[in-house]
């Protein structure tokens, strides 16, 4: 295989032993100097774990590693598990990180470690994670980071350098094989340059109508310059869905490609056994025109329909959420911005340059277009010029710690450190990057949260009680699930019951949904829940400690039950306003849960059984992720 510069140099410096981190664009070949790591180590007998941020990340490398070298390849994801013995373990970072502090012996037998999307350490909610993984990960494990662009590699890399204490070599490419080309729709126009942009924002029109930024306009264009494939990025769900529809009118399709498409979609559809599902059939329509949508509501496995149907090239358009640019390899001739601003979980603002970057960059496919085409439909009303520029001109924002630790980690921490714990924080990137009285709100936040532990009686005389040690095991809902084990809540429950509490403890409702009527059964445990809960958060609040624990929501307590009790998934869909898509990622983090619960050593042996009836009749049919993998 003939490397790129980047490529051979940081195939030189895994030659030599080193750990590596490399910065480049997306669809600049990173995933080549993964694929080199692991054909080596396979070659000397040596094991490779290789991380990613996400599931559906974690399941695409499985497959396509699995082609690579069959045989070698094993996935770990909370709700799969899948050849966990192979020479190469794909997983997620969270079950990394839960084996580096849970059972570090397991991971002795690995020379090597690649984390995927690594700037994602920088994520609100998750990035702590990896954080802790890079932290505690073993001195005698190598790295491979891959990364999208960072502007500030080399503060990161001497942070990483400094707590691995081995050398880290730093390969760099800010170039991508294919050039991207931003055209821009405005006022109903298309204009193919930021200059022609702005004279076009700073006129004054005199007409009291400006014309719209119509769909059908651009797509028009789009299709007269030879620009498709084409991904169109949503930043809404149902959106997606209603922009395919509203191009119903259009085919893009001959004769010879309708029925090569219609035929390869039946066939996946049987395959996943999507045949009888109205979602599916209802896509059908759209597809057989080379159309078709793609979102987190959607089933899973009518995803991957989806994404299966893209790479055949015989789809010409569709309409998707950012979660399509995440790591996953699905390129275009063209990307279109539906909108310029996002809602970041408090306010609506202009796209972050890395985000808008991580999917620009899905345009242009290597080897068949000389350029990527992005089009950014610009309303005036929400964006004004200045932002567009600085959005396309500017470098993708520099990578800052989000370090917030959990109370799991700070019980494995403890179990291993005592009342050095606190010791721990200036190994931390947050350390590293932060202010003094930053790092005096961290110390005390740490301090704080140990503190509760000991209060609450996870803690007592330098060791963990038997809460303690269950509660080390339930990473993100530690505090209402221990509370329930110390008061025997959970022994008492029932499977129906069990599963109920389960999901309601992942389950977090959308703005404004509404709690319909429980089951009867339920109203117990939400009743317990909701007393346990005033009490943590009273606690929490005493102590100063942000963000607020959380609450479980019962929403889904009618769905659970009918799911529980053998209920078709397409009838139980009825029983929820939560999307399908959104209902089955419920069900398997769930499923997590009851498996951390399970594998808990304080877990009496009539909770491990329970535990695992649940898991058995909860993870069928549509909700095995194990299924959709195995076919």
């Amino acid at each position: 295989m003939q490397y790129d510069r980047f490529q051979q140099e940081a195939i030189e410096y895994i030659d030599q032993k080193y750990s590596v981190i490399v910065s480049a664009p997306t669809g600049a070949g990173k995933t080549a100097i993964a694929e080199y790591v692991i054909a080596e180590s396979l070659k000397t007998g040596q094991s490779i774990i290789y991380t990613a941020p996400i599931k559906a990340l974690s399941n695409q490398k499985f497959r396509d590693f699995q082609e690579q070298f069959p045989g070698k390849i094993g996935i770990l994801t909370g709700d799969v598990s899948l050849n966990p013995q192979a020479q190469v373990l794909v997983m997620t970072t969270e079950i990394f990180r839960n084996k580096i502090l849970d059972a570090p012996q397991e991971l002795e037998k690995y020379s090597w470690v690649i984390f995927d999307e690594i700037h994602y350490i920088d994520n609100e909610e998750r990035g702590t994670v990896w954080e802790e993984s890079l932290i505690f990960m073993p001195k005698h494990i190598r790295l491979l980071a891959l990364s999208a662009t960072i502007p500030n590699i080399k503060e990161f890399s001497q942070w990483i350098e400094s707590v691995q204490k081995n050398p880290l070599k730093i390969v760099i490419e800010n170039k991508r094989p294919v050039p991207l080309h931003f055209l821009f729709q405005c006022k109903g126009q298309v204009i193919d340059n930021l200059s022609d942009l702005n004279k076009l924002l700073s006129s004054r029109s005199r007409k009291k109508f400006l014309r719209a930024n119509r769909l059908q306009g651009l797509i028009d264009y789009i299709q007269r310059n030879n620009g498709m494939p084409c991904i169109w990025f949503v930043f809404s769900r149902r959106l997606t869905e209603d922009l395919a529809f509203e191009l119903f009118s259009f085919d893009f399709l001959d004769k010879e490609e309708k029925e090569q498409i219609s035929s390869l979609y039946n066939r996946l559809c049987e395959r996943y056994d999507l045949a009888h599902e109205e979602s599916a059939k209802r896509l059908f329509y759209l597809i057989q025109k080379g159309i078709a949508f793609h979102h987190a509501g959607m089933l899973p496995t009518l995803k991957e329909v989806i994404e299966r149907l893209f790479t055949s090239r015989l789809l010409k358009v569709i309409f998707t959420t950012e979660t399509f640019a995440l790591g996953i390899n699905m390129p275009a001739r063209s990307v279109v911005f539906n909108n310029l601003d996002k809602y970041y979980g408090r306010y609506v603002r202009v796209l972050k340059v890395r985000d808008f970057y991580q999917m620009a960059w899905r345009a242009g496919r290597r080897g068949m277009d000389k350029a990527g085409l992005v089009y950014c439909r610009v309303n005036p009303r929400f964006v004004n010029f200045e932002q567009v520029k600085q959005m396309i001109d500017s470098s993708p924002e520099e990578v800052k710690s989000r370090f917030n630790t959990s109370y799991a980690t700070l019980l494995n921490l403890y179990q291993r450190y005592k009342e050095r714990i606190l010791e721990i924080y200036p190994l931390t990137l947050h350390y590293f990057q932060s202010r003094k009285h930053q790092k005096k709100q961290a110390i005390e936040l740490m301090q704080a949260k140990l503190n509760l532990l000991k209060d609450s009686g996870y803690i007592e005389d330098s060791a963990l009680t038997h809460k303690g040690l269950f509660a080390r095991s339930v990473y993100g809902y530690e505090l209402i699930l221990s509370e329930l084990y110390e008061q025997r809540v959970l022994e008492e429950l029932d499977e129906f019951t069990l599963g109920i509490l389960s999901v309601a403890v992942v389950f977090e409702p959308r703005k404004n949904q509404r709690l319909s009527s429980i089951p009867k059964t339920s109203r117990g445990i939400k009743d317990s829940c909701e007393k346990i809960y005033e009490s943590i958060k009273a606690k929490e609040i005493k102590y100063r400690i942000y963000p607020i624990s959380k609450m479980p929501y019962f929403h889904l307590s009618k769905a659970t039950q009918a799911w529980l009790s053998g209920m078709q998934f397409s009838k139980i869909v009825s029983l929820t306003d939560t999307d399908e898509g959104e209902l089955i990622r419920y069900f398997r983090m769930a499923v997590q849960i009851l498996r951390e619960i399970n594998s808990s050593t304080a877990a009496s042996p009539q909770l491990q059984q329970r535990t695992s009836e649940v898991m058995r009749i909860l993870n069928r049919g549509v909700v095995d992720a194990e299924k959709q993998l195995r076919i």
